[in-house]
């Protein structure tokens, strides 16, 4: 007869795996809540982490620019700073999806969110050993936990972001250096780290300000052998590749890396301005205070012992703290340095201090209203279908089989992208009807192309006049019939009580029955 085990049994057993061999609860809880990621955080967080990485890649399977980024297309302008290496990875993904014959879009974003967490692990478990290696265990568990663990990570690590995407080539970078007997070992080993700072370059430019870091240190130390191996480290695997795409696409080189400077110079003022000091409020809130204090305590107090860590990562964050245009998602790559760096210093510094030292139990209380926090925010955010209004229309569509037209009308003239890719084929003229613009005069103005206008399904967001909306649209096209409503999803809704800015309408789908007559079976 067996006997269930013990909870105080499985508790001595965790605790015992905890301080003898930390890595592997580490590992174990980012896996499965980046997993969890994967499964249930659909959707996408950011416009850019799926227009620009996910649309363009797979309309160029179907053989579309979605964007016009490529030349020949119609509306290209020429270069105009975007970055195709990224995105590139992605279209040879898509292409080998569609090779298998992998073509449900939602089976094939689970797909690529999957491979997004399982190479973000890079970061947890490297930033482990960097800490380990730097400082002690008690520092590195406490980093590796954060990295593992903090109620943001599994989300934006499946999210297609390039500021997310860099991270674990910057922290293999990073490990390369200081990694055991690097400082015995030839020219290849510094070339090395260069090759991985290059390809996190590669994915996001302003990674370039690490490695940057790293060079201004070195010189100013006099290793030369060591700012050789990382400068052509760099130069092979970001100048090169760059090269050989801007050759391939452009017929010359630098053409969109140019472009971007251009576009980030003169554009630096056309999106969100913000104060020099906006960044220090929003990875202080992000990261949850007290605890974002207590690490930013120990990064600045830990900035000569860990320099190598410290100014690249300064660097960075005082180029973005300086730069005009701040957006939340582009101070991401600084944050898993502030954590390890932040662990570190927390631990020499802040911990064993006088005043902590005489309040163990306010401590305590602190670290205790964290993890609570943490926890609950962790669960909702791994958990959250962001956008699900926006692409389950979509994916309904997907169901059809030769969906070529639509047009997509909101209740304020506000039209939101739709995501085509959902629809699992590429519709060749999907229609908004922006603000002041009438069906009627939509038609006129598309006369030369008659399959624009005639839609095989109407979509309308938001519930405000909807009747007469309808009703309106049913005199150009009296056979529109209701299909569906989609629902926005509960952390959506919630975003739009917290904020109405944050759009959460109910998706409503007429099909045109005059020009699809064919039901879903």
């Amino acid at each position: 007869m067996t006997h269930p085990v013990k909870i105080d049994q499985i508790y001595s057993s965790i605790k015992k795996s905890w301080n003898d061999d930390p890595i592997v609860i580490i590992m174990g809880l980012a896996i499965l809540f980046r997993l969890l990621a994967a499964i249930f955080a659909k959707g996408w967080g950011m416009l850019d982490d799926h227009f620009l990485v996910i649309e363009a890649p797979q309309s160029w399977v179907f053989g579309y620019d979605y964007n016009s980024w490529l030349p020949g297309s119609k509306d290209n302008i020429g270069p105009s700073g975007h970055n195709f290496f990224y995105p590139g990875i992605q279209f040879i993904l898509f292409t080998g999806m569609k090779w298998f014959q992998i073509n449900d879009p939602q089976i094939k974003m689970l797909i690529v969110r999957i491979l997004h967490g399982a190479f973000s692990l890079i970061t947890v478990y490297f930033g482990y050993r960097i800490v380990e290696r730097l400082e002690d265990k008690r520092s590195a568990k406490l980093a590796g936990i954060l990295l593992a663990v903090y109620f943001f990570m599994p989300w934006t690590s499946v999210r297609n972001l390039v500021e997310t995407a860099c991270i674990p080539f910057l922290v293999l970078g990073f490990w390369q250096l200081i990694k055991p007997g690097i400082i015995s070992k030839p020219f290849g080993a510094w070339f090395l780290a260069g090759i991985f700072f290059g390809l996190a370059t590669d994915i996001r430019y302003q990674s370039i300000l690490f490695p940057l870091g790293v060079f201004i240190l070195m010189l100013f130390q006099g290793k030369w052998r060591e700012t050789a191996g990382i400068v052509v480290g760099v130069a092979c695997s970001f100048l090169v590749i760059q090269t050989l795409i801007d050759l391939f696409i452009w017929g010359y080189p630098f053409a969109e890396f140019m472009g971007y400077i251009n576009v980030n110079i003169t554009g630096r003022y056309s999106y969100f301005t913000l104060p020099w000091y906006n960044y220090f409020l929003t990875v202080g809130g992000i990261l949850l205070p007290p605890v974002s204090l207590f690490l930013f305590y120990g990064f600045i107090r830990g900035w000569k012992r860990y320099l190598l860590l410290f100014f690249p990562a300064a660097l960075f964050f005082a180029f973005h703290s300086y730069f005009p245009n701040k957006q939340e998602r582009f101070i991401l790559p600084f944050i898993p340095f502030l954590i390890m760096v932040g662990s570190m210093g927390y631990y020499r510094y802040l911990a064993p201090s006088g005043f902590w030292s005489n309040r163990k139990k306010l401590l305590q209380a602190c670290w205790t209203f964290f993890w609570v926090v943490n926890i609950l925010l962790l669960v909702g955010l791994t958990f959250m279908y962001s956008k699900r209004a926006q692409v389950e229309s979509m994916y309904y569509l997907s169901k059809y089989p030769y969906v070529k037209n639509f047009i997509i009308e909101d209740e304020k003239g506000d039209v939101p992208l739709p995501p085509l890719f959902y629809t699992g084929k590429w519709p060749v003229y999907p229609n908004k009807l922006p603000r002041d613009t009438t069906i009627d005069q939509l038609i006129v103005r598309n006369a030369a192309r008659p399959k624009f206008y005639h839609p095989q399904f109407f979509i309308f967001t938001g519930s405000l006049n909807l009747n007469l909306r309808v009703a309106t649209a049913r005199r150009s096209f009296p056979y529109l019939v209701y299909e569906t409503t989609i629902e926005p999803g509960f952390i959506d809704k919630l975003m739009h009580r917290l904020n109405p800015v944050n759009k959460a309408n109910k998706v409503y789908i007429y099909r045109n029955r005059e020009f699809y007559k064919t039901k879903i079976e």
